[in-house]
């Protein structure tokens, strides 16, 4: 069982709030960013169902395909949950092949992503297309452009922890990066469901 060097004593941050201003900042940060995921929703939902021309959700989007990428995505996140008790642990090398399992299936779902995307280009949908192409593609780019910041930040710490930056005391920096990444798949959740199951079925 491996354990992490010791690197002395590590200050103790003493906030009004008992917790981290980093913490608060990742906190603040998500709160915005649930603002800003919750009115490309809103806006793709009134939209709905007024396209002039073109596929819609009904003719276009493959419910079995893009359920695999969501499993894929979901299994990442327990993944993160691995890593981040490893290194709480102290165990530095459990914690690389959990960040990095994260890492390859948060690009994994990447590339389901950009194979849906193709596909759809081919059936004559781009954000060009309708008012359902314009919002759809908007609100799940921006997710993609979110799990792409995710895996780069992910396949950073695996890099640190080669350095020995990331120790068994710094795993706030994990954890700031885990509440990204659960974020980044609840908000998933919430789009699979609302424009792909609902969507459809409307």
């Amino acid at each position: 069982m491996e354990h992490a060097p010791a690197t002395g004593h590590v200050a103790i941050e003493e906030t009004t709030t008992g917790l981290s201003h980093r913490k608060l900042l990742i906190w603040a940060f998500l709160a915005s960013e649930c603002m800003f995921f919750g009115s490309l929703i809103a806006t793709l939902l009134v939209y709905h169902g007024k396209s002039l021309s073109g596929p819609g959700p009904k003719e276009i989007l493959d419910i079995p395909v893009t359920s695999v990428s969501t499993f894929v995505l979901l299994l990442s996140s327990l993944m993160m949950v691995m890593a981040y008790s490893a290194i709480t642990r102290g165990r530095v090398k459990a914690f690389r092949i959990w960040i990095m399992c994260t890492a390859i299936l948060g690009a994994t779902f990447l590339g389901f992503q950009a194979f849906e995307f193709r596909h759809f280009a081919l059936e004559g949908l781009t954000p060009r297309t309708n008012l359902f192409g314009s919002t759809f593609f908007t609100l799940t780019g921006f997710h993609g452009a979110h799990v792409t910041v995710g895996v780069i930040w992910l396949l950073s710490l695996f890099g640190y922890s080669f350095r020995g930056d990331l120790t068994r005391e710094s795993g706030l920096s994990v954890d700031l990066a885990a509440l990204y990444w659960h974020f980044v798949d609840i908000v998933w959740i919430v789009i699979f469901t609302v424009v792909y199951l609902i969507g459809v079925a409307l």
